[in-house]
């Protein structure tokens, strides 16, 4: 099949050139004409995306081919973007950088979407530099498309007649010049931006509509967007199984990076998802399993331990037998107790004989392919999985000879593989990241375990 979706990525040189900002502002300004635009974001980011919903008006998309097989990007990119008059991608760090090899790279995806590129460029500080900057990009990989070009954190006009018409003379189109503002800065702590669900991010993104509207040639930009060709596709269908499963999935402040894909496919596969909030909540809603995935804990530390409302009716639940799968924060969350960046340390759910700790510095990031060690509600023991790291904490496990480690982990920049996660009886926690939609076998034992929960407690 056929997708003639108009499509562009807006990537960057590297990381902290100001794509979200651009991005978010394109998105917005392009809402105020009346544009039905999809955001995507490539790589395993769960805040970017929050900012490009809001911008938008509807869900922004990670697309990764490292955590969903690749055969599955262009029809999952069609899929996600039928509805839409063009589709706005957010690029992952630099151009060209990835996992491994360049794997799951704004480069690569860009290529394999046959989607044209507007590259970002930070030109503080710089004049014809931009030039050679723009032609080495262009020039790396003649098989991508680079269409144009953004230079951002101008600093007066004749800086930007300096860098445009240096770039110009090589026959790179210069799309916008975006003058320094630090009024366009959002919020940021150690693992990046603050996400959208912790503040209101309305205000600015209206600011970043107007710089764009103001700097950036819009219809320059969508007709590169309409000149990609089209793009062939396979159907696919992997959610023939159903499950008639109620999942109670931690929502909150607290509690909020979750791929839109994963609860979409959840919702395919019959699941009904039940949002609650660890932070808010006194009881649990009534389903059959429990999901609890990553986000900020660490940030809301006293209150997630005076609730001892839902922390006892979690422990419950875990004794009773219900399914509990938990990422990052959620590992945190059911552990015994979590010591602060202060060192202060608070009791938690105590489902996991261990303690985390917040450490100043990030301590794993990256993709990883994850062996499983044991049987788990999750997978098998010697089942692999794909997935990504990301975290300031570390765990340190009560008894350490005796612990369940979940996984072995190894990077796709890492020699030597580490022990990692949870996996005891009917609980499964760890650092690792799964995208569902990526992960069908899993997903499915999953489901399957919380149907037998649900047998179990209907035959009492």
């Amino acid at each position: 099949m056929n997708c003639t979706r108009p499509r562009v990525v807006i990537a960057g040189t590297n990381s902290g050139v100001g794509k979200t900002t651009i991005v978010t502002g394109l998105l917005a300004a392009l809402r105020r004409r009346h544009r039905t635009v999809q955001p995507f974001k490539i790589g395993p980011d769960y805040i970017d995306p929050g900012f490009h919903a809001r911008a938008a008006g509807r869900d922004s998309y990670n697309l990764d081919t490292w955590l969903v097989p690749e055969e599955r990007l262009a029809y999952n990119f069609s899929i996600l973007s039928k509805t839409a008059e063009v589709s706005v991608i957010e690029g992952v760090m630099g151009l060209y950088d990835g996992g491994a090899a360049g794997v799951s790279s704004t480069a690569a995806i860009a290529k394999s979407l046959q989607a044209p590129v507007v590259l970002v460029i930070n030109a503080q500080s710089m004049g014809q530099s931009a030039a050679a900057i723009a032609l080495g990009y262009k020039s790396y990989d003649p098989d991508l498309r680079v269409a144009g070009v953004i230079l951002n954190r101008i600093g007066s006009d004749k800086h930007a007649q300096i860098t445009k018409e240096a770039v110009e003379a090589l026959g790179i189109p210069v799309l916008g010049s975006i003058r320094r503002n630090a009024d366009l800065q959002t919020p940021e702590r150690h693992l990046g931006l603050t996400p959208v669900t912790e503040i209101d991010p309305a205000e600015v993104i209206e600011q970043m509509a107007d710089v764009v509207e103001a700097s950036v040639d819009l219809e320059a930009l969508l007709a590169i967007a309409e000149a990609a060709p089209p793009l062939q596709y396979a159907e696919i269908d992997a959610t023939k199984e159903k499950y008639a499963v109620r999942l109670g999935v931690a929502k909150d402040e607290a509690f909020s990076f979750y791929y839109p894909t994963s609860l979409d496919y959840l919702a395919r596969l019959g699941v009904t998802v039940v949002p609650f909030s660890p932070l808010q909540d006194t009881e649990l809603p009534e389903v059959d399993g429990l999901i609890f995935g990553g986000g900020f804990p660490e940030m809301f530390l006293p209150q997630l331990a005076g609730n001892t409302a839902m922390l006892a009716a979690i422990r419950e639940r875990a004794e009773a037998g219900m399914p509990l799968y938990a990422e990052c924060g959620g590992l945190m969350y059911l552990c015994r107790e979590v010591s602060g960046f202060t060192g202060r340390s608070f009791r938690m759910v105590g489902a996991i004989p261990a303690v985390t700790h917040m450490r100043d510095k990030l301590q794993r990031v990256g993709y990883v392919a994850a062996k499983a060690l044991r049987d788990s509600i999750l997978c098998r023991a010697g089942d692999e999985l794909r997935g990504h790291e990301f975290h300031f904490s570390t765990l340190v496990p009560d008894e350490p000879e005796t612990y369940p480690w979940a996984y072995e982990l190894r990077g796709t920049r890492q020699k030597e593989p580490h022990q990692e996660g949870y996996a005891a009886g009917n609980i499964l926690a760890s650092y690792l990241h799964l995208a569902l939609d990526g992960s069908n076998a899993a997903t499915a034992r999953f489901l399957q375990q919380c149907e037998a929960y649900r047998k179990k407690v209907q035959d009492g």
